[in-house]
């Protein structure tokens, strides 16, 4: 597995990368990837079926220059921001094993990170839901798919020293929530673990044996795909 590890400099552009690197992996490059990358400024990242006036409190967002926008991936919205730090891995899926469904890839890429933070983190990490990670009932860690015939994007969040507060001004609270929550405020509900960004990115290299690092940077169908989906209000406002 290649370790990219690049943060752009608009959320369009971190958003639009994950896209751009599963179409060079489709295209036909034949290792598997694993990205870091950590936004600069505050934004919402809407699920690709969110629908947008139940999701965020737009208004809000408006009047105070946060960003809206729509990642390519399922799963519910949420706020990005300083303090996050992301991963992407793209795998293939093989002809049979735990990454031939949604739930097997959760479990699977859940697990090991579990496995492999615990050392770290110096206390038991739970799976919750149907894919987060939480310290007891705090959750840490979200994450989200998208599939493709040949290949698995999978990615997801860790609040490392994130501004908690902030989301329970852009974001109300969710319609379908895990049964773990129980309706607890964002503030009650989230928590940051508290690992160094060197440590956590040196865990997940060795976890995926990502011992080399990607030459090749899409970074021209990156800013490609930021101007034509990532940007538009036609994607962003799709539901």
């Amino acid at each position: 597995m290649r370790c990219l590890d690049i943060t752009f400099e608009t959320p369009q552009e971190n958003l639009a990368c994950d896209e751009a690197l599963l179409r060079m992996c489709e295209a036909g490059f034949d290792e598997e990837i694993l990205r870091f990358w950590e936004p600069r400024q505050h934004f919402v990242v809407l699920g690709y079926s969110s629908r947008i006036h139940s999701a965020v409190h737009l208004q809000y967002c408006l009047q105070n220059n946060v960003p809206v926008l729509r990642r390519y991936s399922g799963g519910g919205t949420v706020v990005q921001g300083p303090g996050c730090a992301n991963f992407t891995v793209i795998l293939r899926i093989p002809e049979s094993g735990p990454l031939q469904t949604i739930g097997g890839t959760n479990n699977h890429i859940m697990t090991l990170h579990k496995n492999v933070l615990e050392p770290v983190v110096g206390t038991t990490i739970e799976l919750q839901g149907s894919s987060d990670l939480a310290l007891g009932s705090l959750k840490f860690s979200g994450n989200a798919q998208r599939r493709t015939n040949r290949h698995v994007l999978f990615h997801g969040t860790f609040l490392l020293d994130f501004e908690i507060p902030i989301v329970q001004k852009v974001l109300p609270l969710p319609s379908k929530q895990p049964s773990y929550r129980r309706n607890r405020s964002h503030e009650e509900f989230l928590t940051n673990v508290h690992i160094q960004r060197d440590a956590l990115k040196r865990s997940l290299r060795n976890a995926w044996s990502a011992t080399e690092e990607l030459e090749v940077v899409p970074a021209e169908a990156t800013r490609e795909l930021a101007r034509t989906r990532y940007s538009t209000k036609e994607w962003t406002f799709r539901f």
